[in-house]
């Protein structure tokens, strides 16, 4: 038996832990696309905190955002990331994995739990994608964000041949 074929698919794991998706992926606010495909490699551009109703959330990690509120608005920047996926796909079983998130902590100075904040996305990733899930990652803190926004994140994919 094909282990593969044993294993949850992405939308069923999405579906066992009770996540639903955004309706339509956020649109990018500048000139460029939310996704661009280049030989079996997904790369998604950075994300924000958008609630399902179209609104951002903002503000600055360490002043008006606590660490574990941020590590929250990761999680919805790694829905919206999933969202741009399917938007594209039509569904996440064609996704083999994560291959490495990027994010962003729009901090105040002598902030220093990035990761833990970024955590937030890449145990959705992790949720949903299983063993493929697991990525290489970068997490770093920065002045500001557009529209002062508490965390972006960016994320390259590997999909299956």
């Amino acid at each position: 038996m094909n282990v593969e074929q044993t294993q949850p698919t992405p939308e069923a794991r999405l579906k066992s832990l009770g996540l639903l998706l955004p309706q339509a992926a956020p649109a990018p606010i500048g000139a460029f696309r939310n996704l661009r495909i280049d030989r079996g490699t997904v790369y998604v551009s950075g994300q924000g905190p958008v609630r399902p109703d179209g609104t951002l959330i903002r503000g600055r990690v360490g002043d008006e955002i606590t660490a574990q509120d941020a590590t929250d608005h990761a999680r919805l920047v790694g829905l919206n990331m999933l969202a741009v996926l399917r938007d594209e796909f039509g569904t996440l079983d064609r996704i083999a994995g994560v291959v490495k998130l990027v994010g962003f902590v729009n901090a105040v100075p002598g902030f220093e739990r990035h990761p833990e904040v970024i955590d937030g996305a890449s145990r959705l990733m992790h949720d949903v994608f299983g063993e493929g899930g697991i990525h290489a990652r970068s997490s770093l803190g920065v002045a500001s964000l557009p529209n002062n926004i508490p965390v972006e994140i960016e994320g390259i994919f590997e999909l299956k041949p």
